[in-house]
């Protein structure tokens, strides 16, 4: 495993701090877990991901539709 020198704000080792004693884990921990979780991650395009989620639920209704009665109010006719 290789070392790393990072500069962190104050404020940033302290939540590390509480964090890592919350867990009972140390920075260290902390720092691989949360890199491992970032390269998990995969794509930034959250917007990818969530395309078409809702595609297939019945129960919500028609976007549009919902749209154009909550806006009503704002029709000029």
């Amino acid at each position: 495993m290789t070392r790393i020198l990072a500069d962190l704000p104050e404020e940033d080792i302290k939540w590390l701090d509480a964090q890592a004693a919350e867990q009972g884990k140390s920075r260290a921990q902390l720092l691989r877990e949360a890199v491992s979780a970032y390269r998990a991650e995969g794509s930034k395009d959250w917007i990818s991901k969530g395309r078409g989620y809702w595609k297939d639920r019945r129960d919500i209704g028609d976007s549009i539709i919902y749209q154009r009665t909550i806006r009503v109010d704002r029709d000029p006719a």
